[in-house]
């Protein structure tokens, strides 16, 4: 009963979302004022499921062409049930965020719209990634929010950069993703060198926004944490690489290593926090092996 909607929300990618509210959270300098953290993360999943709900029930046309296996074009969930509980929990996640956390009304209407945007265009607009990648930092930037009260450039510089850092990580993979979809299709080649290009150095990101602010705060774990993503980076590519077939595989990987993205950004300022990131790691991927991640 439940599984269908499971899969149509992606739900084995939601450590990450956790990962990446509580990096913006300890980013914007947040004390352990746990109700507020609580509504962001109740907040911040809500609209993330919603997101990846609402993904299928626009792509309910190519879905029934090419992926009828998926819940709504199979029957298993009905495409107004889709709309209906995707709109509700994206507008109760962030009036949790705003309302329950105290996050910035006009970020977390930008992660609204940016959602919504991407859900009506990640088909028709091949730059519909940039999208992708705007949600995630948004992300970050309304969980930092909710601590600060608002975000400006010079007093909260390391929480924008480091979100910038994981938007472009988030390109990176969607590139990958794309390709992967064209796979499944039985397109054969490699992919165009430009996707090649921007897709791998958009992956590096946030390992070298990682290591510029661990010299800064002279906190070398988060230097660790950096090398760490990177050989992650390297694996999947590599993957990829050696054949197509992986290249699922290697996508997971790297949604997963989100969670490892988040442990580098936060090594800077918390000591015990990127352990619990290490977790989400492993979570993530134990449950990929039940429920899909793409």
């Amino acid at each position: 009963m439940f599984r269908p909607w499971l899969e149509l929300a992606r739900i084995s990618n939601l450590p990450t979302v956790w990962t990446n509210v509580l990096a913006g959270w300890l980013l914007g300098f947040g004390r352990p004022e746990w109700q507020p953290l609580a509504w962001l993360l109740v907040g911040g999943s809500l609209m993330y499921t919603a997101g990846m709900i609402l993904n299928d029930a626009a792509d309910i046309r190519w879905d029934r062409e090419n992926r009828k296996e998926r819940p709504i074009p199979s029957g298993k969930v009905s495409l107004t049930a889709a709309w209906s509980v995707g709109l509700a929990m994206l507008f109760g996640g962030a009036a949790m965020a705003v309302w329950g956390a105290g996050a910035c009304i006009w970020l977390t209407g930008a992660l609204v719209v940016a959602i919504l945007a991407y859900t009506l265009f990640h088909k028709p607009w091949s730059g519909s990634v940039l999208l992708m990648g705007s949600c995630r930092t948004l992300l970050y930037l309304v969980a930092g929010s909710a601590v600060t009260g608002g975000l400006d450039w010079t007093e909260h510089r390391e929480l924008c950069v480091k979100a910038m850092a994981l938007g472009a990580y988030i390109v990176g993979v969607s590139l990958a993703a794309r390709y992967e979809s064209k796979v499944h299709q039985s397109l054969t080649g490699k992919a165009p060198k430009i996707q090649q290009m921007v897709g791998g150095l958009s992956l590096l990101a946030p390992a070298v926004a990682a290591i510029w602010y661990a010299g800064v705060h002279q906190t070398w774990l988060a230097v660790a944490f950096a090398i760490a993503s990177l050989v992650t980076v390297h694996t999947s590519l590599n993957w990829m690489r050696e054949n197509p077939k992986w290249i699922g595989r290697a996508v997971s990987l790297l949604l997963a290593s989100i969670c490892l993205v988040d442990a580098a950004a936060v090594a800077s300022v918390s000591m015990t926090a990127p352990i619990l990131c290490l977790v989400a790691v492993q979570v993530a991927v134990l449950a990929q092996r039940k429920i899909a991640a793409t």
